[in-house]
C-alpha cells in the first residue's frame, strides 16, 4: 500500500522549534511517509534547533542571503519550493505559523494543487502592519489552507469569521507546550557558562528579547532604558537580555545597557538553555510571540513589549500583560510584580490557556483519520 506523504516545511529557528513535536508523530506513524524540508530562511539558529533534536531534512534551499530583503527571500523560496512540490508531489504540505516561508509554500502548493495544512492557525491582531509581515503572511495562508489547527478557541472563532468551513478546523493546542517536555531538566547545567553563575534562588532574575521590526529605533531603545532603570533601582534585579544578532538591536543593547554589573548581554540561546532559564527565572520580558505561549506553562509572569498582541488569551487569563514600548509603562508594571508578591502571584499562578502538552500527536491523529 502507497504510503500517505506528508511534507513538513519551515525555514526559521520558532518554525523550527514548534514543528519538532509534529515531526517525531509523524516519524512513528507506519502509513504516512515523513518528508521534511527546511528552507533555512534563517541559517545558524535554524541549524541550532535541528542538532537538538535530530532533525534530518531530506531537503535544505539554503535560501538566506546577507541583509536580505522581504521580497528577495520570498522570491527565492517561492521559486525553489515550486520545483520540490513538483518533484516530490506530497499529498499534504505542513506550514506553522507566520512566515515568509509560510506564505510563499504555501501559494506554491496553491500553484501544484497541493493540500495545505496551517499549523497555529487563526491568530489576529487585525492591524497589517503589527505584526509586520506576520500578520498578513498567516491571514492570507488562511486563505489558502485546506485544514486549519487553531491552537485556541478563541483562534478558531477568527477562522469562523473569515468564512472558514468549521469543519476544517480543530482546535489542538500550541506545539510549543509539548516541547517544554523535551528541553526542561531539574538537573540542567546551561551551556552559556555565565547562566550558571547566576544565582536563581536569592535575586530576581528577569528574561528579557526584544528584536522585532516594529520595535526598532526608539521602542527598542525605551525598552532598554526601561530595564536599566529597573536594575538601578533594585539591587537584587538581574536582567539577562538574549540579543538578537540584528546589528539595529545589538548596537542600541550595547550602548544602552552594556557594562552594568547587573546586566548581562548574551547571545540568542539555543531552546535549552532558553526553555531551562526562563523555567529558573522570575519573570520574562518580551516581544516574541511563541514565548507568551511557553512561559505561562512554567508559572511565570510575562510583560509583552508590544502594542498589540495575537495572542488575547493569555492577556484574558492574566497570565500576560500588555506594556506596549513607553519606558515608564514598562517600568511601573515590571515594578509593581517586583515589588508586590500578591500581584506576582495573581498572575504567575493564572491557568496557561494555550494547551496541555499533547498538540503534536492531536494533528497527526486527525491528518491520519482525514487524510485530508
Amino acid at each position: 500500500m502507497q504510503k500517505y506523504k506528508v511534507m513538513t516545511i519551515f525555514g526559521t529557528r520558532p518554525e523550527a522549534i514548534k514543528m519538532m513535536p509534529v515531526i517525531k508523530e509523524l516519524e512513528k506513524i507506519e502509513d504516512i511517509e515523513s518528508i521534511v524540508c527546511v528552507t533555512a530562511q534563517h541559517r545558524e539558529m535554524l541549524d541550532q534547533v535541528l542538532e537538538i533534536f535530530d532533525i534530518k531534512p531530506k531537503y535544505d534551499l539554503d535560501v538566506m542571503k546577507d541583509r536580505q530583503t522581504l521580497t528577495g527571500v520570498s522570491v527565492r523560496i517561492l521559486e525553489k519550493m515550486d520545483l520540490i512540490l513538483n518533484q516530490e508531489k506530497p499529498d499534504l504540505v505542513l506550514v506553522q505559523g507566520d512566515t515568509a516561508t509560510v506564505l510563499m509554500t504555501s501559494i506554491a502548493a496553491f500553484y501544484n494543487k497541493i493540500k495545505v495544512g496551517h499549523i497555529e492557525a487563526g491568530l489576529r491582531t487585525y492591524n497589517k502592519y503589527e505584526p509586520f509581515p506576520e500578520e498578513m503572511n498567516r491571514k492570507l495562508t488562511g486563505c489558502i489552507a485546506d485544514i486549519h489547527f487553531a491552537p485556541t478557541e478563541n483562534a478558531k472563532q477568527n477562522l469562523l469569521k473569515e468564512n472558514i468551513n468549521e469543519d476544517i478546523i480543530y482546535v489542538t493546542g500550541n506545539t510549543s507546550i509539548d516541547v517544554l517536555a523535551y528541553t526542561i531538566r531539574d538537573e540542567y547545567t546551561f551551556k552559556e557558562e555565565v547562566l550558571n553563575k547566576i544565582d536563581y534562588k536569592n535575586k530576581k532574575v528577569i528574561v528579557m528579547t526584544a528584536h522585532r521590526r516594529e520595535n526598532l529605533g526608539e521602542p527598542l531603545v525605551n525598552i532598554c532604558e526601561a530595564a536599566l532603570q529597573l536594575a538601578n533601582d533594585n539591587s537584587d534585579v538581574v536582567i539577562v537580555y538574549a540579543v538578537h544578532k540584528n546589528p539595529a538591536v545589538q548596537e542600541v543593547a550595547l550602548k544602552v545597557l552594556g557594562g552594568h554589573p547587573q546586566i548581562h548581554l548574551i547571545e540568542p540561546l539555543d531552546i535549552e538553555d532558553m526553555h531551562n532559564l526562563m523555567a529558573k527565572c522570575f519573570l520574562v520580558m518580551t516581544d516574541s510571540g511563541g514565548i507568551q505561549e511557553e512561559v505561562p506553562s512554567l508559572g511565570k509572569p510575562v510583560l509583552v513589549l508590544r502594542n498589540v498582541t495575537e495572542r488575547p488569551e493569555g492577556v484574558e487569563a492574566g497570565t500576560l500583560k500588555l506594556v506596549g514600548t513607553d519606558k515608564e509603562v514598562i517600568i511601573n508594571a515590571a515594578q509593581i510584580l517586583i515589588s508586590d508578591k500578591l500581584e506576582y502571584e495573581k498572575m504567575a499562578q493564572a491557568n496557561n490557556p494555550f494547551g496541555d502538552g499533547t498538540a503534536g500527536k492531536q494533528i497527526v491523529e486527525i491528518i491520519r483519520r482525514y487524510k485530508v
